[in-house]
């Protein structure tokens, strides 16, 4: 690789050792070539000059070219220090207020930090330009901290668009401003522009029209014009997302040429017995999506398929008529649960699908006695057992499968990659075929690159007779209203949940909270009438499961937890859901604790209550789970609003490669396009052997788009 481009950022002029450190623990910069791949993430026109005339509070940033007429040093409570004293009370100033003019009018400037500096160097009668955002105070128009230039080397002379970089509050202390970070960058350009490498193919850049990386680069950090910062934010978003997706989809070319499947022609009598028996029809898109996966099963290569489906869609049903499917071809299968009282509600609602089949079916989990343990190993060897349900159990070395033949696993994003590639190992030579479930709606631009290797279905439509659950959110002042109203649904024969946020970092405060908000409720609820349940995180497995089966069975009336009810639980009887300072929870997390009511016949409620500090964009959360259901569509607005780093409430690190430019959440079509262009590639040339190619295949090789294999997981 190039000299330069790997170069310590403490060499740069202008950075030294005491600067690097910063830039690396606060932006993870090391190198210029770290440096250069720092973009601006908006920009300044800063061509123009305002007559101090025409400013107003609403502008967002002005730029006036102005005299100073006169300056005054403030102390506590406003009152003017002496500027007459030698040497004058620095300790004794808390602002420098300066008043400046042009032909049309005069306006203040502000200053707290650099009082002394700034006073030195606004002597009145000379002329700056002055940037920055204006607002009014006590009938007149103010900059708190504009920038200031002198005239001949102000912004003027650096062309139009000043580009403004991601920084901190350690950043600017220790001197890295928003200017320093303009020079850094203009010196490293020039040390590396001369060496760098277009990763693109000639006929690539042809085909979508797309500048030169350098001319890119460049104009990224120092646009021409705005038609320049277009064409090199096109073309660096475009490569951004063209390698993402050029990575996940090799991958996944060369298991669907190279990975053998067990083959399943036939569907078999169990499952006609089980679909013929269904006291429902199907869903259209639940129909859709057992054809995809019966044509996966058919084909001889292995099938790697994420399901869809938002909570109660039905996910469950396909996963059965699946494992049916492949019981009629003779094969076992599995279906793991992240939880124990998942698990126990999967293998229950199974049961009864399994009714009119000759499929045996059986339940492992940690709290398996070993008399049954015993019974269910011996099931599986022999081949007798068609479907296994469990957690984690079902990985332990001592668990065999005579003939295992697919593997379905729920809410995929709780297991880790070991521990499913302990699932592959358990087929017969053969890897199983994999159905991963998650009722987490993941916007489509995310699960094209989050699950980019696996194959996607969606169940988009609820079952007929689901009502939706009306969803409200209200004050503090409202909770005793709200008591009453859970006082009245409970006399109904209903149960409640109310779920408080993890708050704090601690844990003990956490639970200090959540006891705080326990006692509240059970002092609103007492004995012998109400019965109140706690789960959280610090009990222990035994606890939690008691009193969850508590409320399960119907023993306990309300249900207080964290949110650890978010995965699954179904309590059919529930019909309330109070979520506490649910401001403070994400979309996702918001929509998955909702999902919990309304599984019964019962009209089911939402009550969102807030705190009295809530933001405007907390407020914007709260209003669209009011004003939707669509898991799919909170979603999508879940990523325009947080970025797609943080969905599911979990940090997604999961992007195979780290986005500099690009946004899943703004950049859906291009990143469309990119994968259509780069199927295209590997269509005509799946190895990239093409002499053409070479670019790309190096491009590839870099240590960031090494994807663990994880392929031949699921």
């Amino acid at each position: 690789m190039a000299k330069e481009l790997d170069t310590s950022i403490q060499y740069l002029s202008g950075v030294g050792p005491k600067r690097a450190v910063l830039l690396q623990r606060e932006l993870g910069i090391e190198t210029l070539s770290d440096l250069i791949h720092l973009y601006p993430f908006r920009y300044i026109d800063r061509s123009g000059i305002t007559p101090i005339a025409q400013v107003a509070p609403d502008l967002a940033l002005v730029q006036l070219q102005a005299t100073v007429v006169s300056r005054a040093l403030l102390g506590p409570g406003g009152a003017i220090v002496s500027q007459d004293t030698n040497p004058i009370h620095w300790g004794a100033v808390k602002r420098l207020s300066v008043i400046v003019e042009d032909a049309t009018g005069r306006m203040e400037m502000v200053f707290f930090k650099g009082v002394k500096w700034n006073y030195q160097r606004l002597a009145p009668g000379s002329t700056f330009i002055f940037f920055g955002k204006p607002q009014e105070f006590g009938g007149r128009m103010n900059i708190v901290h504009p920038e200031v230039d002198a005239p001949q080397d102000g912004a003027l002379s650096q062309g139009t668009l000043t580009g403004v970089y991601p920084s901190t509050e350690k950043l600017r202390t220790g001197g890295i401003t928003g200017k320093v970070m303009c020079k850094l960058q203009s010196a490293a350009l020039a040390l590396c522009l001369p060496e760098i490498q277009e990763t693109l193919p000639e006929y690539v850049l042809r085909d979508r029209g797309l500048v030169s990386l350098p001319y890119a680069l460049r104009n990224i950090h120092f646009p021409k014009d705005s038609y320049a910062l277009q064409k090199a934010s096109y073309r660096l978003k475009f490569e951004e997302l063209f390698f993402l997706q050029l990575s996940l989809l090799k991958q996944k070319y060369v298991r669907s040429r190279g990975e053998r499947g067990l083959p399943m022609p036939k569907v078999g009598p169990d499952f006609h017995a089980c679909y013929n028996a269904l006291p429902y029809n199907l869903t259209g898109a639940q129909q859709r999506v057992i054809k995809e996966i019966r044509a996966d099963l058919m084909s001889g290569h292995q099938m790697n398929r994420l399901l869809q489906g938002d909570v109660g869609s039905g996910k469950t049903m396909v996963a059965v008529l699946s494992c049916l499917m492949a019981i009629g071809n003779g094969f076992q299968t599995c279906i793991m649960a992240p939880t124990e009282v998942l698990a126990q509600q999967h293998y229950a609602n199974i049961q009864k699908y399994l009714k009119p089949t000759a499929v045996q079916c059986a339940l492992l989990t940690g709290s398996t006695p070993q008399k049954e343990r015993r019974a269910i190993h011996a099931a599986l060897e022999d081949g007798s057992l068609g479907i296994l349900v469990g957690t984690h159990a079902l990985l332990e070395d001592n668990v065999v499968f005579r003939n295992l033949g697919l593997a379905v696993i729920d809410e995929q994003h709780r297991f880790g990659v070991e521990q499913r590639s302990k699932l592959w190992s358990k087929g017969p030579g053969i890897p199983p075929h994999v159905l991963v479930m998650t009722a987490t709606p993941i916007p489509r631009t995310l699960a094209m690159t989050l699950y980019g290797d696996l194959d996607v279905s969606v169940i988009d439509e609820m079952p007929p007779g689901r009502k939706p659950v009306q969803t409200m959110c209200i004050g503090q002042n409202r909770r005793s209203a709200m008591y009453k109203f859970m006082r009245e649904e409970i006399a109904r024969g209903r149960q409640v949940f109310v779920v408080f946020p993890l708050i704090f970092e601690s844990e003990k405060m956490d639970l200090q909270n959540l006891e705080q908000g326990y006692e509240e409720i059970v002092r609103a609820f007492p004995l012998p009438d109400y019965k109140v349940a706690i789960v959280h995180g610090q009990q222990s497995n035994e606890e939690k499961n008691f009193n969850m089966s508590a409320f399960v069975a119907g023993r306990a009336n309300i249900l207080v937890s964290t949110t650890v009810i978010e995965v699954g639980v179904d309590v059919p009887n529930a019909s309330v859901m109070v979520i506490e300072s649910a401001q403070r929870f994400g979309l996702s997390q918001l929509h998955q604790l909702r999902g919990r009511v309304g599984r019964g016949a019962e009209k089911s409620y939402c009550i969102l209550v807030k705190d009295v500090k809530t933001t405007k964009e907390a407020q914007q959360r709260l209003d669209l789970m009011c004003a939707t259901e669509d898991g799919f569509e909170i979603a999508e607005q879940d990523m325009k609003m947080r970025g797609p780093g943080d969905l599911e409430g979990t940090q997604q690190s999961g992007l195979p490669i780290s986005l500099n430019i690009a946004s899943l959440a703004k950049d859906g079509a291009l990143l469309s396009e990119a994968r259509a262009y780069a199927g295209q590639i590997l269509d005509a040339d799946p190895s990239l052997s093409d002499p053409r190619n070479v670019p790309l295949l190096r491009e590839l090789r870099k240590d960031k788009y090494e994807i663990k294999d994880y392929s031949k997981i699921s």
